[in-house]
């Protein structure tokens, strides 16, 4: 089905519930939540993902995006637990976890539409205006999420900041 093989479904269906995870948590939280019972599961998935997509990878761009995916996240769930970044950590988690998200919807997307349905996808040319849209639409997508990402932690921080002094002026 689909000319997928069995460590492709492994490689698919493990990192299939990466993608409810991430909308969960972009929804609740405006961000990727690492130190959390959906990060934790976040994690997994795409860790299951970006493993096997050494397995199942056709082409030497696949390499590349499990590789980097592997990186961002080690990055991602490690960024926190440094000190030495200060406030920009919870910015570079952000950032990179959400990089992470990009990188499973690109070949996600991709592959979809070329595979489905079966026998007669929808994209056949890798240059097929609907995959080159639905590529473009998820780069504003990740532009856009991250410019709101951003934001929102600088007002958060704002926001701790003024609570603290409005603190200290009630002493």
């Amino acid at each position: 089905m689909f000319g997928i093989t069995p460590v492709g479904w492994i490689h698919t269906l493990g990192s299939l519930p990466a993608i409810p995870l991430a909308g969960y948590m972009f929804v609740r939280h405006g961000r990727i939540v690492p130190r959390s019972a959906p990060g934790v599961a976040y994690l997994v998935a795409m860790l299951t993902g970006a493993v096997t997509a050494f397995l199942v990878a056709k082409q030497p761009v696949s390499y590349g995006f499990g590789a980097v995916t592997i990186l961002l996240l080690l990055a991602g769930y490690g960024v926190g637990h440094m000190p030495i970044f200060g406030r920009s950590g919870r910015y570079l988690e952000a950032i990179f976890l959400t990089m992470t998200v990009f990188l499973l919807m690109l070949p996600a997307a991709t592959e979809t539409l070329r595979r489905v349905p079966d026998g007669h996808p929808l994209v056949t040319d890798p240059h097929a205006p609907l995959l080159v849209g639905t590529q473009s639409g998820l780069l504003i997508c990740l532009v856009i999420g991250l410019t709101v990402q951003i934001i929102s932690l600088r007002r958060q921080a704002r926001d701790v900041a003024h609570a603290n002094h409005e603190a200290v002026i009630a002493e």
